[in-house]
């Protein structure tokens, strides 16, 4: 579960919450704000190593195993995707795959397995509610019946503005939500411009003996990881982009259709030269009174 996969870039929020030394310090704080308990032996998480399933060549995603729960932890810096449910669930197999023995899957007695729990941080930009839960039948062609599956993400917004209560019970979340607002100020992704906003952050004791240790190494991941959400939303306006042109195109073609079959048979309604061609007979009419056909 441990093997490396280089195809992907891990962010920050993995390293601080999954392969930093003080990981499992981390996790169990975050553990504890989110169940309102007081577990204080972090030799007692399991971390789990999942690949590329819930986010595609970045690792955004923290899993383990702690008092009989299984923790998906995800971070959205950009808008969150409500096919969140979807990959949880494909998470969730790959997880319970590890987790139980081949043969212990085809035996009469009941095996127990770890609770599933789903949890998405969200630090974007963008204006979202203090929490948000996603569902699975959201996505059903159908309503869900009673033999249905179900699965739920709680999306928690850990922005500093927002002042979730869960900042106030994980130090280690509010001043990482700090310390990513702080990055964000700066508005650059160069070396330079990170390198301020972490020294500004070492000044108001955000992460300090985290970034000490590992100055360097978080500036190269912030610079990787800021690359990548601005490759996406690059990738996104392109993806718009097209659609519109796309759309001008056939609305164009089909103009032009139009126009021809309105030459053609001047003595069709809109409504007969609609339905030869798929249209909504409003689009004819608009075309006819304009091009005084």
């Amino acid at each position: 579960m441990e093997k490396e996969n280089r195809e992907y870039k891990d962010s920050l929020f993995v390293d601080l919450f999954y392969k930093d030394e003080t990981a499992e310090k981390n996790l169990l704080s975050l553990y504890n704000a989110l169940h309102d308990t007081d577990l204080k032996d972090d030799g007692l998480i399991r971390k789990i190593k999942i690949e590329d399933i819930l986010y595609k060549n970045f690792k955004n995603d923290v899993s383990f195993e702690l008092n009989g729960k299984v923790i998906v932890f995800g971070e959205h810096q950009s808008t969150v995707n409500p096919n969140m449910p979807l990959r949880c669930l494909l998470y969730a197999g790959r997880v319970y795959e590890e987790l139980v023995d081949d043969d212990a899957r085809y035996r009469t007695r009941l095996v127990r397995i770890p609770t599933p729990e789903f949890y998405v941080f969200y630090n974007g930009v963008k204006d979202f509610p203090m929490e948000e839960e996603l569902v699975l039948s959201d996505a059903f062609l159908n309503p869900p019946g009673e033999n249905s599956l179900e699965l739920k993400v709680k999306v928690i917004n850990i922005n500093s503005d927002k002042a979730h209560d869960i900042l106030k019970k994980c130090e280690i979340l509010r001043q990482y939500s700090i310390f990513i607002d702080t990055i964000r100020k700066y508005a650059d992704s160069e070396e330079s411009a990170v390198k301020m906003a972490i020294n500004e952050c070492m000044e108001k004791g955000i992460l300090v003996e985290y970034l000490k240790r590992k100055g360097s190494e978080v500036r190269n991941m912030l610079i990787a990881e800021y690359s990548y959400e601005k490759d996406i939303r690059i990738k996104q306006q392109e993806a718009r982009q097209e659609g519109i042109t796309e759309g001008w195109d056939q609305a164009l073609l089909l103009s032009g259709k139009i126009i021809e079959e309105l030459k053609r048979h001047p003595f069709y309604t809109s409504e007969q030269i609609a339905e030869g061609l798929g249209c909504r007979p409003e689009i004819v009419e608009d075309i006819r009174k304009k091009m005084d056909l």
